[in-house]
């Protein structure tokens, strides 16, 4: 099975003054929405994510996490993905922006086809649901094709 535990971290600045002329929010250039479960952007976040994977086989990788997500400040807002600040959150109480359960699995099926299937439950935080957002379901199905082969 090859049981592995993952603990990943992550921090981005966020505007400490929207009033004054520096601007402090962390701006990713090229954003990867699956990265924080594509709901959040990257910016005025605190995420962690704690995970366990098994390798049933060589060609079979399974994985399970659940994270949190907070904002870095309140005086900023949160940005949905890519960086796109979420109306009426600037400075609105709550840092709890979610917390999220992600399964994946993938899997090799020949020498050029990749196959992965996603299911992630996000709960909206105190800061999303006051601006009316509200808890919600993903899932996604990915298939590759290589014309080289993969390594």
């Amino acid at each position: 099975m090859a049981p592995s535990i993952g603990f990943g971290v992550d921090s981005a600045s966020g505007d400490r003054n929207p009033y004054d002329a520096k601007l402090e929010t962390f701006n990713p250039l090229f954003p990867n929405g699956f990265y924080l479960a594509n709901y959040t952007g990257y910016a005025n976040v605190i995420h962690l994510k704690p995970s366990v994977t098994l390798q049933p086989r060589r060609s079979i990788r399974l994985m399970v996490a659940a994270a949190g997500q907070w904002r870095e400040t309140i005086a900023d807002a949160v940005y949905l993905f890519p960086a796109v600040p979420l109306s009426g959150t600037v400075g609105r109480p709550g840092r709890h922006t979610g917390t999220y359960v992600q399964r994946h699995a993938a899997a090799v099926l020949t020498s050029h086809v990749t196959m992965a299937f996603d299911a992630m439950y996000y709960r909206i935080g105190e800061a999303i649901r006051q601006a009316g957002g509200r808890n919600s379901t993903y899932l996604g199905l990915e298939v590759r094709y290589a014309f080289a082969k993969e390594e």
